[in-house]
């Protein structure tokens, strides 16, 4: 199956989908074995008042690591994250999204990502998760 054929299959990807209605539709490429996106939060990712739900920002960085193997045309699933929270983020912040291997294992693959602002690259929110082959 071809990276194509995987994009195909996947339009309606919460994240990614570019059909899902109600997705937020991050485009992601790779480039220089990292994988990167951008995306703006509107009014409808808020969690309290102006700040953006951080499952939100989780469902980017997730994403953005998985498609550094999705991208590669190998099928995974988040087997483990751990996230750390480090700066509230704001509706229309724009934040660049990046993801990389940090290390692989037979079926496992540990990767990492950030979330930094695009104005000024100061860290939102940065994990690490356990990706599983299939």
């Amino acid at each position: 199956m071809t990276s194509e054929s995987l994009a195909a299959s996947a339009t309606m990807c919460f994240a990614c989908g570019v059909d899902n209605p109600i997705g937020l539709r991050i485009r992601f490429q790779m480039r220089d074995g990292k994988c990167t996106g951008v995306f703006t939060p509107d009014e409808n990712h808020v969690g309290y008042k102006n700040t953006v739900h951080g499952g939100i920002i989780y469902s980017a960085l997730d994403d953005v690591m998985a498609n550094v193997l999705y991208l590669q045309d190998m099928k995974a699933h988040t087997a483990k994250c751990e996230i750390r929270y480090r700066k509230p983020l704001e509706v229309g912040q724009t934040i660049n999204l990046t993801g990389w291997i940090a290390q692989e294992r037979r079926r496992l693959v540990v990767l990492k990502g950030e979330a930094r602002t695009a104005a000024d690259d100061i860290l939102i929110a940065d994990c690490e998760a356990s990706f599983m082959l299939a």
